[in-house]
């Protein structure tokens, strides 16, 4: 009995805390918003999301591409997949639909990087669309499997978002700014090489998490030719 008391007292105390806390925000409560806007010109795009994503909290952005990149390292540290395990033919119609359909895929994948600087877009959505193409290669049976027996090409694929965002910050560091900081004459062309390199991370890692483990050759493959 005094547990369920003390259960419901805890409970409208939490309750009481948080009624208290959201009566006594203000009506307009301050941020950063007018701080953002003022510093996008120099922030070398015009969409004030990708200028906050990429330029004024790079460095978070930079933290979640290495997420993916984590990620992808614990599926494949848990198990194996044979690279055959998607190897089913595609029915006529089925093939058919993805080759009309995964140019288009790709083709708006990269318009929403290019459009990112200027409207919502960007590395993550373009990556999705990536993922999805890669997606339904594999649930097709069009991805040819000696694609993911390449491992060096898929591996480099999977960390080069990575790799370009340390390079790009070491590289402001070394030149005598901040991590990340970039020079404003140069802030929109290194945004969109960060960007373009970590749309092919991200699409790939998707592709690769669907695929569900580390891409093995197949027990029949002979060995002299599972590995580019």
């Amino acid at each position: 009995m005094m547990a369920r008391v003390g259960g419901w007292f805890f409970m409208v105390l939490v309750f009481g805390g948080l009624a208290w806390g959201l009566l006594s925000l203000p009506e307009e409560p301050p941020g950063l918003a007018p701080a953002a806007h003022e510093a996008l010109p120099r922030s070398g795009v015009s969409n004030p999301v990708t200028a906050v994503l990429l330029n004024y909290r790079a460095y978070d952005t930079l933290l979640e591409v290495a997420v993916l990149v984590l990620a992808i390292v614990a599926v494949w540290s848990l198990r194996a997949r044979p690279a055959t395990a998607f190897a089913a033919p595609a029915s006529p119609m089925l093939g058919a639909l993805l080759r009309l359909l995964l140019p288009l895929v790709v083709l708006a994948g990269g318009y929403l990087l290019w459009i990112g600087a200027f409207a919502p877009g960007g590395a993550f959505q373009g990556g999705a669309l990536l993922g999805g193409a890669i997606v339904l290669l594999l649930l097709g049976g069009m991805l040819n499997h000696r694609v993911l027996l390449r491992t060096a090409w898929l591996k480099a694929g999977l960390v080069v978002g990575l790799t370009v965002f340390i390079a790009v910050g070491l590289g402001t560091m070394l030149a005598g700014r901040s991590l990340l900081e970039y020079p404003e004459t140069l802030a929109g062309t290194l945004i969109l090489v960060i960007e373009a390199a970590a749309l092919v991370s991200i699409g790939l890692t998707l592709g690769a998490l669907f695929f569900g483990g580390r891409p093995e050759p197949d027990p029949d493959t002979p060995k002299g030719s599972s590995r580019a």
